[in-house]
């Protein structure tokens, strides 16, 4: 069947977007919204509106009824209506190729008002030199927002995605499993929503920051191959890329190697990117977490600029500056970007560049206008003769730097970088650009001494490093993997440990005594002890996947119904405060009740 007869209902013909001029002169039902409506006095023109598109109809005294000739002249835009007539070709001087029905009609002849609708809060129709209302506005009218055809392109992107997701996935004779919402508590870098329980008081559950267990706990118990478009759940400061709720695709295999993960996902992702219209040239580029940290500041580097952050230690560590030479004694480097064609740029700009280091956590930056006489600027003043050419620079180039430990210049260049960028609006090198991040380091620095993991306390640790789990635990390389795009971190994952003494040990290592690892991964280490297979996989976030390939400034434009910035569902009204016969049923008191 086509979509024109699957759309179909008892109450009309075909949705209105799917019209075509095969059915003219053919008597049609269609019902929609009133996108527009425009009186010319004698014909009346509406826009009728549903998610297929838009579909003209016209109203006029030679073939509409006179009780359809009132009724088109009192609607107003959002009235919900249907409305019989005749399919007609457009003449040739009123067609509109800009609409996929623009070269026809319907000429009504009934029209019947399904609804009335108030004076809507928030436009659905804008012309194209109006602005959008705020955010705030459109959040809390998002039902209306929800009209409007950008938004419900994304929602349908979204819809293929994750059906191309599923087919990509079976065809690879993976299961798709449901794992439960209501779980326990377990530190996996986030804060958990606990939910009491009523029948056990002063116990709780958790909803899930991710499936990582039950689906370890699934390769354990043989499924081998496993896939589900999971809910997650974070209790964490909102950002742009943040949600409290989000979505999604977690994968996991037994008896697989990196490689296997990496391919699969290679796949899908040519297959998503055809879906959405853009490049995936497989294979991805890859690079290890130290090179990228090393040669961008960050572990999602955005590759489609060549811009890099190279070490000048040896050369500007020998010019008389207090603040280089300190750092560099205190075991800290200097490194920077050598901007081509930089010294154009004025002082206010390069004081933007350098807000935004001090904004990562520098306490500045350093700078120099290179000249035909040699430097300008607080740093070129150090320069000596042989200077400019020892860096590579030319003149009119501009030198930033940050001195300091690594852990301070590197999100700090990271941030120069990206302003650099937009200040001297650098062109880019390819539009479309995937990345494998990998080798990253089991363990980070966790302060006072501690050690933190760096992704999930279940990353297998490379055997090669093995040896330095003891003596070097920050050197140990884990067999994890992220993948990047466009600088937009997609998923995260990594081969887990299938050996129930090695993960006690790296439980150990993070500072859980063995009561708390017996209480908080008793079930897991059971569970590997049974016999746990070799094992791995990876998680990749639905919302950012479509805010990426649909062009998305922030996650909320693909989400339905999105939490604010203050983590508020603005439409529903939540959170909400519960009477206090329902928070006494589960045991609990707030502020001035205990």
């Amino acid at each position: 069947m086509s979509r024109t007869e699957t759309s179909a209902t008892a109450m009309r013909t075909a949705a209105a977007g799917l019209v075509t001029l095969e059915m003219a002169g053919r008597g049609v039902r269609i019902v929609g919204w009133i996108h527009r409506r425009r009186d010319l006095g004698g014909l009346v023109f509406l826009d009728l509106r549903d998610r297929s598109g838009i579909l003209q109809a016209s109203a006029g005294p030679d073939w509409s009824s006179a009780d359809a000739m009132d009724a088109v002249r009192g609607l107003s835009v959002e009235d919900v209506v249907a409305v019989r007539g005749v399919v007609r070709p457009r003449p040739d001087a009123a067609r509109n190729p800009e609409m996929a029905t623009g070269d026809l009609e319907i000429q009504i002849t009934e029209l019947e008002v399904l609804n009335r609708a108030r004076t809507p809060a928030i436009p659905v129709y804008l012309p194209p030199e109006e602005e959008l209302p705020s955010e705030k506005l459109r959040l809390r009218h998002r039902v209306l927002d929800l009209r409007r055809h950008e938004m419900q392109a994304r929602l349908a992107l979204r819809h293929r995605l994750v059906l191309a997701v599923r087919n990509h996935f079976d065809a690879l004779g993976f299961y798709e499993i449901e794992t439960p919402i209501l779980t326990k508590p377990t530190p996996e870098g986030a804060r958990d929503f606990l939910v009491p329980s009523r029948v056990h008081p002063g116990e709780f559950f958790a909803l899930p920051q991710s499936p990582q267990i039950y689906k370890q706990l699934l390769m354990i118990a043989g499924f081998d191959r496993y896939v589900q478009i999971a809910r997650c759940f974070r209790d964490e400061d909102m950002r742009a890329d943040r949600q409290p709720e989000f979505t999604q695709i977690d994968v996991e295999a037994a008896f697989v190697q990196p490689e296997d993960i990496l391919g699969w996902c290679e796949g899908l992702m040519e297959k998503l990117a055809e879906v959405a219209g853009i490049e995936a040239a497989t294979p991805f580029r890859r690079m290890t977490y130290h090179d990228a940290m090393e040669r961008f500041g960050c572990d999602r580097p955005d590759l489609r600029y060549g811009l890099e952050i190279r070490d000048f230690t040896t050369v500007l560590g020998e010019l008389d500056s207090a603040i280089l030479r300190g750092a560099v004694e205190k075991g800290g480097r200097i490194r920077g970007l050598g901007l081509e064609g930089g010294a154009r740029l004025t002082r206010r700009r390069i004081v933007a560049v350098e807000d935004a280091a001090k904004a990562a956590g520098a306490p500045g930056l350093l700078w120099a206008k290179i000249t035909e006489n040699g430097a300008t600027g607080p740093l070129g003043r150090f320069f000596r003769d042989d200077t400019r050419t020892r860096l590579g620079l030319a003149p009119g180039d501009l030198l930033v730097a940050a001195a300091g430990p690594d852990r301070v210049t590197s999100p700090a260049l990271d941030a120069a970088r990206a302003a650099s960028i937009a200040a001297l609006d650098l062109p880019r090198t390819t539009e479309h650009a995937w990345l494998w991040v990998t080798a990253f380091p089991v363990f980070e620095d966790g302060g006072d001494g501690t050690l933190a993991a760096n992704h999930h306390p279940f990353v297998q640790p490379d055997p090669a490093d093995a040896h330095l789990l003891d003596s070097d635990p920050l050197a140990v390389r884990g067999l994890a993997y992220d993948l990047v795009y466009n600088g937009t971190e997609l998923g995260s994952g990594s081969i887990r440990m299938h050996d129930a003494a090695l993960q006690t040990r790296i439980l150990s290592m993070l500072g859980l005594r063995p009561e708390e690892i017996t209480a908080k991964f008793g079930f897991l280490l059971e569970a590997l002890r049974s016999g746990a297979p070799p094992h791995g996989g990876i998680a990749l976030g639905v919302d950012r996947l479509v805010a990426q390939l649909s062009g998305g400034t922030s996650l909320r434009d693909v989400i339905a119904f999105p939490k604010t910035t203050t983590a508020r569902a603005s439409f529903e009204g939540a959170p909400s405060p519960v009477p206090a016969a329902e928070l006494a049923a589960l045991g609990i008191s707030v502020g001035g009740d205990r």
